[in-house]
This record gives structure tokens, C-alpha cells and sequence, in this order.
């Protein structure tokens, strides 16, 4: 199930895309878990075998931007700087949809999102896919809908298992959270979601800062109050707190497992402890492989402890909040 990315597999891959099966791929966010993008059928198994809900929009993988007016009916001036500034790359832009375009993609709204993936096994399956008469794979993370995202090709089998045709194997992804999105359905550019790409890095293309989204923007993928969620109940602790609920940790037999990022072990804590890297760049990318790890150790509760605050946390930050959410 899981293949070396060779070009006999990618050719593989992209027959099974072509045929209507979902093939695993990865990005340089997380994994994707990928379906012809023009195939009914095949979108409609997507939402099934991830659990989504059909009002839950997928973004479609281009192999590059000049596919985008078969995809989008207008792109804004400020969403072609964009493009041009961090294409390939982990950026994704929700656009009015051009005419074809299935309600399955978009959750019944007027609006598109699409990226072009930077990830060389990505582009290549996409390149092999166009070849083969497609135009486009619909890709949401690799994982049940809601759960922790995929990073590696073993999470992916973990998670479907036979259910997915093939798995490119790329080793673990680069960023290791997903796209930042961009709203460009209105006058203004918003971010919907925090993620590679910096408010900062947007504000130099744009010469101003995005705004942030509004209750009235269109729904886009991980932007629900709760998602990339352990199945283990988890919560967000800043330092102090942490440090008084270690201390106060004396009920027999609790196990806890820990994510912590400025904070060494205690010598008396029996629990589960991970030391997270103290950088932004680093805690990204181990981030949703270490809450997997926490969570496969069935623990009474996971805590992690809140990184630090300012722009190169913001999408860290926003998805540990979304993480450990709780009504």
C-alpha cells in the first residue's frame, strides 16, 4: 500500500486517480488524500471514506496556475500578485468559481479554493495526471475529517489503511501544518486560515496587511472551531498553569501525557513527556506527529503548554487552539 515515490508508482498513482480510487500523496504542508477533482463518484467516495460533511469544501491541486481559468471565473489582480509570489507553495486562494465546477468541491458555495503544491512528488503525480487527461486532484489532509492531519505515510495507513489505493511514500513533510488561505472573493484579501505563509510574507506582495476573516466569509477547509483534534482529551496550558497542575498531580494511577515547550520533566512525573523544539519552524513540523504519538499512548489526558505568543507562532497557536477546543 505505501509505495516508494518512484516514477513506475506516481505512474500508478495517477491510473488509479484517472480510474476514480483516492491516492495518498504528500506536500509540503501534510499529506493529502486525493481524488479526481472532476469525478463525481470519486469526490463523493473522498467525503465518504474521510467522514467530511458535503458542506465542508475541499481544495483542488493544480499543476500549475495557468490551469486557473478552468477553475476560477475572475482572479483579482492582488490574488495574481499572490499567486505569482508564492506559487509553487503553500498558499491557497479561494476564488469565484468558474462554471463546472461540482457543488461536490465546494461545499454548495460560489467560491473555489485551489493551490499549486511545491513538493516535487506532488507536482510530479499532478504532471502524470494531466497527462493522463486530468485536471486537477481534490485533496483535503490525509486523516478522518476533524482528527490530527497526516505527516508521514505511516500516519496515512494508520488512518485508511486498504481503503486508500496507494500511498507515496515522501518522508515526513517539510512545514508540517497546512496551507495558509486567502480569500480573494472580495475587494479586500483576508486570511481565513493561518499557515505557511505569514501575514508578513502576504503584506509585502499586497503592500498591506490582509484582513482577517469576517462571519460572512466563505467556509474553507480547517477553519471549524474544533478540528486537528486527539481523541484523547486534551488542554492548553499556559507555563504557570502547567506548572501548578504538575504539581498538583497525585491522583493514583492517573497517567498524562505532555507536550511541553519551556518546561523540563519534573523527576516524580511518570507520565508521558515530550519536549517540543523551542522554535516556531521546528514545532511545526513535529507538531501533528508528536499529538499522534501522545494520543496512541491512551492517556487519562493530554496537556501541552502554550507556545510562545507573536506572528511566527500564529499558526501553531491557532491550530492547538482548534486542537484541544472544547464547547
Amino acid at each position: 500500500m505505501i509505495s516508494a515515490a518512484t516514477p513506475e508508482a506516481i505512474a500508478a498513482a495517477a491510473r488509479a486517480l484517472r480510474d476514480g480510487a483516492l491516492v495518498a500523496f504528500p506536500t509540503e504542508t501534510v499529506y493529502g488524500l486525493g481524488a479526481d477533482a472532476r469525478n463525481p463518484d470519486a469526490l463523493r467516495r473522498l467525503y465518504a471514506t474521510k467522514g467530511r460533511p458535503n458542506e465542508h469544501p475541499v481544495i483542488v491541486h493544480l499543476h500549475a496556475a495557468d490551469a486557473l481559468p478552468r477553475w476560477a471565473s475572475t482572479v483579482p489582480i492582488f490574488a495574481k500578485a499572490l499567486a505569482d509570489a508564492f506559487w509553487p507553495g503553500p498558499l491557497t486562494l479561494i476564488l469565484p468559481r468558474a462554471g463546472g465546477v461540482s457543488d461536490l468541491l465546494t461545499g454548495g458555495q460560489d467560491s473555489i479554493g485551489v493551490r499549486v503544491p511545491v513538493h516535487p512528488i506532488a507536482r510530479a503525480l499532478l504532471a502524470r495526471f494531466v497527462e493522463m487527461g486530468g485536471d486537477g486532484i481534490a485533496a483535503p489532509s490525509a486523516n478522518r475529517f476533524g482528527r490530527i492531519s497526516a505527516t508521514t505515510a505511516a500516519h496515512v495507513a494508520d488512518e485508511f489503511g486498504a481503503e486508500v489505493a496507494v500511498i507515496l511514500d515522501g518522508g515526513p513533510c517539510d512545514h508540517g501544518i497546512e496551507s495558509t488561505i486567502v480569500d480573494c472573493t472580495r475587494d479586500e484579501p483576508a486570511v481565513l486560515r493561518h499557515g505557511a505563509i505569514s501575514v508578513e510574507q502576504l503584506a509585502r506582495v499586497l503592500g498591506r496587511p490582509p484582513r482577517a476573516a469576517s462571519p460572512d466569509a466563505p467556509r474553507a477547509s480547517g477553519t471549524l472551531a474544533a478540528h486537528y483534534a486527539p481523541r484523547t482529551s486534551s488542554r492548553l496550558l499556559h507555563r504557570d498553569a502547567l506548572l501548578d497542575a504538575l504539581a498538583q498531580l497525585g491522583r493514583p494511577g492517573a497517567h498524562i501525557a505532555v507536550l511541553a515547550h519551556s518546561i523540563t520533566q519534573p523527576p516524580e512525573f511518570e507520565g508521558t513527556w515530550f519536549d517540543a523544539p523551542i522554535d516556531s519552524a521546528g514545532y511545526a513540523h513535529q507538531l501533528y506527529a508528536s499529538l499522534r504519538a501522545l494520543d496512541a499512548r491512551q492517556a487519562d489526558e493530554i496537556w501541552i503548554e502554550t507556545p510562545p505568543d507573536g506572528p511566527d507562532w500564529t499558526a501553531v497557536n491557532d491550530r492547538l487552539r482548534r486542537a484541544t477546543y472544547r464547547d
